[in-house]
Formats: structure tokens, C-alpha cells, sequence
């Protein structure tokens, strides 16, 4: 019988070795987005019975107030989604400077922006260059589920799975999947900012039949494309997904 050599058998030990190392680890990764996986329909599902909440309340509210003669006025809303409409032809550059604040460094590029005093002051300054409005929960959804990138060391990483949410933000913040992201951003929650910085400006498409060059340069209540367009700006994102 022929005696194997030393070497030969460190080499199998080895090898042996990197074998369990791989086959835990996988193990390890397995159980831990099987875990990511449960807490995520657990999260969906607590939101989407929160959601209907709010929608009953609004019906609701409204039924009341036209049973006592009134109107019900809904709450103003926290978060505005801003495309950029225009290039940088003929851009002033305080306006320059806004859309840089808003990230909106390309053409059809779309960010959301939390609403306050300071930030709709500077919406009117862009509005020549940009449409925006009021997004629904379902135009969020499609934004993250389909266009959604995350900003990791400086680098666009696609958000193909809900570890790439729960490394970046798990620890700061405690939103570990795109329910928490959309959630987030919908109600405008205590870690909207983090949220928002994490999400890659949106790169939209040019929307089905494209602008008219002549009302791309009016105003939406003039019949044209830029401005506050409120919850239109829902059906303008469906033509640019």
C-alpha cells in the first residue's frame, strides 16, 4: 500500500476545512434572511392595517361633516415629490442651487422633499424647472420597488433584497425593509432624513409621448407641465416608471 504524502493530506485537511467554513456561513446567511424575510411580512402587514385605519378615519370624517353641513378638511400634506423637468439652459443660479440642494442634478431625476416653510419657498424658486406634488402611498411603493437605489459608501446599490435596507439603516434607525422604508417616507417619520439621504435621486424615464416643447414651459394651472401639480403628479410618475 502506497503511503500518501504529508502534504497531499494538509491539503485535503484544508480543503475539509474551507468546506464547514463555506457551509456554515451559508447556513448562518440562510438563517438570517429567512429571519429579515419574517420581520418584513410582519412589518407589511401591521402597516397595511395601519393604512386601511387612516383611509376608514378619512371616509369617516367626511361622512360626518356632510351629515352636519360641513366639509372635511384633510390634514396638509408632509412630503412632496419633486422631477426635474428641464436642463441647465437658461437656469438661474439660485435656482441652480436649490435643485443641487434637492439632488436634482439630471433631467427626469426625482426626489422626495419633507414639506415646511423653508422648503416650499424653495419649491416656487424651481418651479420653472420642475413639477411637482403630493405623492400617494402607491406612487412610493413603485418609486422603491422599481426604481429604488441605495446610496452605500458613495456607491448606487440596487435594492435587491431587504439586507441591503437593514445594513445601511437596521442600526441608526431601525428600518430593516422596504415596508419600513415606504412607511417611512409616507408618514414623513422621525427618520424621514436618514431615509431620504439613503435613497438614490430617482431616475425616471422621458414619459410616454413625451412634453409638448410648448407646455413644458408653462405653468400646470396654465395647461402646461412645471409647478405644483398636487395629486397629479401621481399620474405624470405612472407615464415615467
Amino acid at each position: 500500500m502506497v503511503k500518501v504524502p504529508e502534504s497531499v493530506l494538509k491539503k485535503r485537511a484544508t480543503a475539509a476545512k474551507i468546506l464547514e467554513a463555506k457551509a456554515t456561513a451559508a447556513a448562518t446567511l440562510a438563517a438570517k434572511l429567512d429571519g429579515y424575510e419574517k420581520a418584513a411580512l410582519i412589518s407589511a402587514k401591521q402597516y397595511e392595517a395601519e393604512y386601511k385605519k387612516m383611509e376608514e378615519e378619512a371616509v369617516a370624517n367626511r361622512r360626518a361633516a356632510k351629515a352636519n353641513g360641513g366639509f372635511y378638511v384633510p390634514a396638509e400634506p408632509k412630503v412632496a415629490l419633486v422631477i426635474r423637468i428641464r436642463g441647465i439652459i437658461g437656469v438661474s443660479p439660485k435656482a441652480k442651487k436649490v435643485m443641487r440642494l434637492f439632488r436634482l442634478l439630471q433631467l427626469h431625476n426625482a426626489t422626495f422633499v419633507r414639506l415646511n416653510e423653508p422648503t416650499i419657498r424653495m419649491l416656487k424658486l424651481i418651479e420653472p424647472y420642475c413639477a411637482y406634488g403630493y405623492p400617494s402611498l402607491k406612487t412610493i411603493r413603485h418609486l422603491v420597488y422599481k426604481r429604488g437605489f441605495g446610496k452605500i459608501n458613495k456607491q448606487r446599490i440596487p435594492i435587491a433584497d431587504n439586507t441591503v435596507i437593514s445594513e445601511a439603516l437596521g442600526d441608526s434607525c431601525g428600518i430593516t425593509c422596504c415596508a419600513d422604508l415606504v412607511n417611512e417616507i409616507y408618514t414623513v417619520g422621525p427618520n424621514f432624513k436618514a431615509a431620504n439621504n439613503f435613497l438614490w435621486p430617482f431616475k425616471l424615464s422621458s414619459p410616454k409621448g413625451g412634453f409638448s416643447s410648448r407646455t413644458k414651459l408653462l405653468h400646470f394651472m396654465e395647461g402646461g407641465e412645471a409647478g405644483n401639480r398636487g395629486e397629479e403628479i401621481n399620474k405624470l410618475v405612472q407615464k415615467m416608471i
